[in-house]
């Protein structure tokens, strides 16, 4: 697979964390599950809905999928979609960019172009 966006909404803490350390093994559900949770752009609002509704705070991260290599895989999870897991700690290296994820008028406010 070529290039692809892929991304990870984290909560204010674990993106503090992320930069104090350069790496990080994710959220409380990626060590619950053993793999850092990723979504397209086409998941994407969907997993902002699930998962962080009504949350503030939250940092949007962006990696290239090619660069992530073999401990990037493509799993079926919700509603039979594939979603990308990592396995393997997140680096900063790994990222192309980072910007907030507002909450404004109830609704996450995505960067232009990032979802699907």
């Amino acid at each position: 697979m070529g290039f692809m966006l892929i991304y990870k909404i984290f909560r204010d803490n674990e993106w503090h964390d992320f930069l104090a350390t350069g790496e990080t093994p994710g959220a409380p559900v990626d060590l619950a599950d053993g793999f850092v949770h990723f979504s397209t752009g086409a998941q994407l609002a969907e997993t902002a809905r699930k998962h962080f509704a009504g949350a503030e705070g939250l940092m949007l991260l962006a990696c290239d999928s090619a660069a992530m290599g073999p401990a990037l895989r493509w799993e079926i999870s919700r509603g039979g979609a594939h979603f990308p897991h990592l396995y393997r700690v997140l680096l900063q290296a790994d990222l192309l960019w980072a910007q907030p994820l507002p909450w404004v008028d109830g609704a996450h406010q995505f960067p232009e172009g990032t979802v699907a």
